[in-house]
């Protein structure tokens, strides 16, 4: 690892390095990487030297507040190594990219759209206890409660390679908040997940392919409501794929990151289907399709997650919806190696 870095910075040191900025980029985000990478594994060197040490101490002295203090140090250690050893299963090309999320109720009106804004809170949840950043691209809220549609963007290290594990059907049963007679209901909500393309990644779209409209953006009313249209949809004519954003005051910049999205989608269908290619090749059964259920969430008429891909079962739903999905993703990340 430590002489792939000197190969890159040995590179970046060429005279004319910088006259290709896409190869630049690239190079510049990999090395970026690589300096993430030995600079986790000389922490955690650094760590267990230390520990080590406190450990001989601890039992040459009997030193009981010291025991306690080795003890503590190690339960705020472990949660590091966790996460290191769910971030060795991320291999894939494009698993340390930015994530492009995205949420859709399914049918039942009020009931699933509330699901959908409870998902939504718990990615958020999620991304900020790694320090990730989150920007909303496009929200449509719903009727009542709850929301019809949502995209965001996850910043971070290897966010595309954690959130991929999410995409599919979530399942919710409860007792309804909405419903007077207080009935269990099931609300069902899609997440989609894409990879924010770097420059590098060639995604070819042709102006004549593209159908773009602009609109107001929506607001709470008063002064919150743009008065001209900055908002913007593009439609794929090819493909149906429409995006949207509205996030921006600005027209460009939000022209700039639907295009972003578009990308993002396209680039994930050509994936898909190279994928059902080779299935059908091989006559493999596909282990999770878009659109198939992934996960139950029951809060009625007992309280368990249950992930239907890897039958992990976690009791503490509430831990869950407040962002705990490292269990979770490990446990696909660990079956899709095996």
């Amino acid at each position: 690892m430590t002489a792939d870095l000197q190969e890159l910075e040995a590179r970046m040191g060429q005279p004319d390095f910088w006259n290709d900025a896409r190869t630049a980029a690239a190079v510049s985000r990999k090395k970026a990487v690589l300096e993430r990478e030995i600079g986790q594994w000389r922490e955690i060197e650094s760590k267990l030297s230390d520990l080590g040490a406190m450990l001989e101490l601890a039992q040459e002295t009997g030193d009981a507040t010291l025991e306690q203090e080795l003890t503590a140090e190690l339960n705020r250690f472990e949660p590091r190594l966790a996460a290191l050893r769910v971030e060795l299963l991320l291999s894939g090309e494009l698993d340390p990219n930015n994530a492009i999320l995205a949420i859709h109720p399914g049918a039942g009106g009020t009931e699933s759209q509330d699901w959908a804004q409870m998902l939504l809170r718990m990615y958020v949840r999620w991304a900020e206890s790694k320090g990730f950043k989150v920007d909303t691209l496009d929200f449509l809220a719903g009727d009542e409660a709850g929301l019809k549609s949502v995209t965001v963007s996850i910043a971070g290290p290897y966010a595309y390679g954690y959130l991929k594990a999410e995409a599919g059907v979530h399942r919710l049963v409860r007792i309804s908040p909405f419903d007077s007679n207080k009935r269990r209901h099931t609300s069902f909500a899609s997440v989609f997940v894409y990879p924010e393309l770097n420059d590098e990644v060639d995604v070819v779209i042709e102006d004549k392919d593209l159908k773009i409209d602009t609109f107001r953006s929506g607001g709470a009313g008063g002064q919150n409501v743009n008065k001209v249209e900055t908002a913007i949809r593009i439609t794929h004519l090819p493909t149906g794929i429409v995006v949207q954003c509205q996030n921006e005051r600005s027209q460009h910049k939000n022209r700039a990151m639907a295009m972003k999205v578009l990308r993002a989608r396209l680039y994930e269908l050509k994936r898909k289907e190279q994928e059902e290619k080779m299935e059908k090749l091989y006559s493999q059964k596909k282990e999770i399709a878009w659109g198939s259920q992934i996960r139950s969430y029951i809060l009625q008429p007992y309280r368990l997650v249950k992930d239907h891909r890897t039958n992990l079962e976690v009791g503490n739903v509430e831990a869950v919806l407040d962002g705990e999905l490292d269990p979770f993703i490990e446990a696909y990340l660990l079956q899709k190696v095996a």
